[in-house]
């Protein structure tokens, strides 16, 4: 007799994980590689473009360092003089720019999630396929979760690996810089710079950034179970519509706030939380915020996490899971548009 295997349900939801990376790798994968790339192109365009004019500058006898005319661009000579406070304010502009350059996958998650909640329980009725995930040993639970964590783990987890990446590229791109141009790559980019702290806080930032996002994600994921057609029209314009309401007749008086606080705290969440970075407009401010160094500290893997002691995360945690289980609930229920 031939054994009959039987798939747990930790079986069904990693079957059901792999087919949500596999149907929408394309947004999750290649497009913050693509980005990642096209900013490598771009920042490889615009050293070649500086180095050009710096060298026709130094030919011409244009270029000054410290009030000494500068006849060419012999990095070792003109590091060789730098003090070590000078080291170090070189190491944290190194960071920032690090930091920067590895931006641009975080800028399209941020699309990718919103329009990918926004489809993701509406476009499988719109073709009618959903009647066909229906009839697989499958809850509606399993994969309405499926989904949510492709969107709040799989494609941040793949977003990070693009950025950290493109930055180690962007380091490559530089060490080859300074190599050609007689200078040390070891000791002046990655002995002054940080980029495996740049990454950890990448990684650290990953379950910060699956919390806050939560509200918008459900929301979205409440509107493509809900609407009948033109989910991002109900998606969007519900909450501008009530902020607006709200501001036209000033409610918020009635509790003490004003309506700037609506749309930041309400409006903003359901709309913009999935969006990386968006989390900082809510932290406290720290003592000399605008200090390089400060900056480079909020970005720390520690201040990242400390990021889920903040009261506003789990509220907006609270929310976003009834909107998840409302979600589920509709799933259950509507098969078609």
């Amino acid at each position: 007799m031939n054994a009959v295997h039987h798939i747990t349900p930790l079986g069904k939801f990693k079957w059901l994980l792999k087919r949500e990376y596999w149907e929408n790798r394309g947004g999750f994968l290649r497009a913050p590689l693509v980005a990642g790339g096209i900013s490598l192109l771009l920042s490889l365009m615009a050293i070649i473009a500086g180095l050009f004019a710096a060298h026709r500058a130094a030919k011409n006898g244009d270029l000054h360092i410290n009030g000494v005319n500068v006849n060419g661009l012999e990095l070792g000579m003109l590091t060789e003089h730098m003090t070590p406070a000078d080291m170090v304010k070189f190491g944290e502009g190194m960071n920032v720019t690090l930091l920067l350059s590895s931006a641009w996958p975080f800028i399209t998650l941020a699309f990718v999630v919103f329009f990918y909640c926004l489809g993701a329980l509406y476009d499988d009725r719109r073709d009618r396929s959903v009647l066909f995930w229906k009839s697989m040993p499958v809850s509606d639970t399993q994969t309405v979760l499926s989904k949510l964590v492709g969107a709040l783990v799989i494609a941040p987890l793949l977003a990070v690996a693009a950025a950290i990446v493109t930055m180690f590229g962007f380091m490559i791109i530089i060490s080859l810089v300074v190599l050609f141009h007689g200078g040390n790559p070891i000791t002046l980019i990655w002995a002054s710079s940080n980029p495996f702290s740049i990454a950890a806080s990448h990684l650290a930032w990953i379950p910060v950034y699956a919390l806050w996002a939560l509200p918008t994600a459900g929301w979205l994921m409440l509107c493509s179970a809900w609407a009948r057609s033109k989910p991002f029209l109900w998606a969007v314009m519900l909450p501008v519509f009530a902020g607006v309401i709200v501001s036209w007749f000033d409610l918020m008086k009635l509790s003490g706030l004003n309506n700037g606080w609506f749309w930041g705290h309400v409006v903003g969440r359901l709309l913009l939380s999935a969006t990386p970075g968006i989390e900082l407009a809510y932290r406290s401010p720290t003592p000399n915020g605008e200090s390089v160094n400060s900056m480079l500290h909020g970005f720390s893997p520690s201040v990242q996490l400390a990021g889920l002691a903040n009261p506003e995360l789990w509220i907006g945690v609270v929310v976003g899971a009834l909107f998840i289980a409302a979600a589920i609930w509709l799933r259950q229920r509507r098969d078609e548009i």
